[in-house]
């Protein structure tokens, strides 16, 4: 178990320079809003576990399509309209 405490929120974006960095990745180029929103999406209308996985493949699936801005949108948008569509599509209790 882990003994640290939890990042404070007023500190994100220190970290996600930090970690840019440490990944050789320019911060300018994380669209942070749009992930905390894809997270958000998918946790609330999938579940909490699975929202560091989208997150994680949006950014897969926008570096296998090139990497550009508008190659992160795409996969923000897809991850945003599948996560929204999924209550409907998986009822409660099949979920």
């Amino acid at each position: 178990m882990s003994t640290s405490t939890p990042l404070p929120p007023e500190a994100l974006d220190d970290w996600l320079a930090v970690l840019a960095a440490g990944l050789d990745l320019d911060p300018a180029d994380v669209p942070v809003g749009a992930l905390l929103d894809v997270a958000r999406d998918v946790a609330h209308g999938v579940a909490r576990p699975a929202a560091p996985l989208s997150t994680f493949l949006v950014g897969f699936a926008a570096a296998r399509n090139g990497g550009t801005a508008a190659d992160i949108e795409q996969a923000c948008a897809t991850a945003t309209r599948l996560a929204l569509a999924w209550p409907a599509t998986h009822p409660t209790e099949t979920r």
